[in-house]
């Protein structure tokens, strides 16, 4: 198949989690033989924050983990900027930046899957482009909670034009359909790229707990305190944070906590240093613990594959995607917290068995391989034939 694949930005993982999914659904795609391409704006908030905070070598970093993988930027006709030169003129990879135009950039294509971080007008211009086109299908990609806290923004997506939603959850897939957003929607969560998590060597023991995720705005800081911060300050653990987006006063905070804080880390980069702590803790934002069920977001997916021990503060897993006790510890109030802590951090024994069978658990169902077949099998039922169909 020729496929077309609108994502925020493929090169920087800047505050941008799902980096790591819709990286690992473009390599399998193109291990399967598939031709892909990415498109990315050539401003993209998360890649510009990225160069502004870190450098441009990070971008550079990216080409040489992933050698295969390249984006193609665009900009929207109106907004060209002088000489239409592009911010990573001079980096490795490809430094074409396009103007966007669906004509000429969808003319060939047989699949489009519309990431939601994409610019809304974009979104809405292959929207128009499919209803006056038929040899494509257009899937709209959603792993945000917005259908829920903000549906006025998926509503004026205007997405009657897409052939369907990829949901992250059930729950999701529902909402989309009890709205009329489209017509159809597919269940498709998020899964592990394990050609990059995976587990690493033993190292050097650095510490406790590990947790990597960012501030943001305030969604969790009452929940990071209640179930890191002081748990950890209680325990007398040790303990360090990986993220970006977080004040000043928050990381004094944290030294007060006695909790390091160490800022970003690439993506890529994650596997190694959980390999350094004993154990790692899921944080749900508030809408995936109350209203969207079934949705653990991609951490646990990252930290079972790494195969380090996971702590989850409760999520309804309505879709059964793990299993409760074995694959991963879900806590239910601050106290539980505590001693599920203190049990991993001394318990070497317990802490095997259960990166064990998180691990078991990933690479049975929940790799980009999996997720892979599931989209070949979405493909079918649009009446897509793809080159393993034909086969």
């Amino acid at each position: 198949m020729n496929i077309k694949l609108f994502y925020h930005s493929l090169l920087s993982d800047w505050n941008h989690g799902n980096a790591h999914f819709l990286r690992g659904i473009s390599r399998e795609l193109l291990k399967r033989g598939h031709k892909v391409d990415i498109y990315e704006p050539a401003d993209s908030w998360s890649r510009m924050n990225l160069i502004k905070n870190k450098g441009s070598k990070y971008i550079a970093q990216f080409y040489r983990y992933y050698t295969e993988l390249d984006s193609i930027r665009y900009r929207l006709p109106a907004s060209i900027e002088q000489n239409g030169k592009d911010t990573l003129n001079g980096i490795s990879g490809n430094n074409n930046t396009i103007t966007f135009n669906p004509e000429k950039e969808l003319a060939d294509a047989d699949l489009v899957i519309v990431h939601e971080w994409t610019d809304k007008r974009i979104v809405r211009a292959l929207g128009e482009y499919r209803r006056k086109h038929s040899h494509l299908k257009l899937l709209f990609h959603d792993t945000h909670h917005r259908s829920v806290t903000a549906p006025e923004k998926i509503a004026e997506l205007g997405l009657s034009g897409y052939d369907g939603v990829l949901a992250f959850g059930e729950a999701i897939k529902e909402i989309y359909l009890e709205n009329d957003w489209v017509e159809k929607a597919w269940t498709w969560h998020e899964a592990a790229d394990t050609t990059v998590f995976y587990p690493r060597k033993e190292t050097e023991e650095k510490g406790d707990v590990i947790w990597i995720g960012n501030w943001g705005d305030d969604e969790r800081s009452a929940e990071l305190r209640q179930y890191l911060l002081q748990p950890v300050k209680e325990l007398g653990l040790k303990g360090k944070i990986n993220g970006v987006r977080y004040p000043d006063k928050v990381i004094r905070e944290l030294k007060e906590y006695g909790i390091e804080y160490h800022n970003w880390l690439p993506n890529y980069q994650v596997p190694q240093e959980f390999s350094k702590y004993k154990f790692t803790v899921h944080i749900p934002r508030g809408p995936y613990r109350t209203v969207l069920r079934g949705i653990p977001t991609i951490r646990p997916f990252e930290a079972l594959a790494c195969g380090i021990p996971l702590i989850s503060v409760a999520w309804q897993d309505h879709d059964f995607l793990f299993r409760p006790g074995k694959d991963l510890l879900f806590v239910s109030d601050e106290e539980e917290m505590k001693q599920k802590m203190k049990l991993l951090a001394e318990d070497e024994d317990m802490r095997k068995e259960i990166a064990r069978n998180g691990l078991e658990t990933i690479r049975k169902k929940h790799s980009c391989k999996h997720r892979v077949d599931e989209l070949m099998a979405i493909c079918e039922e649009m009446e897509i034939l793809t080159e393993e169909a034909a086969e």
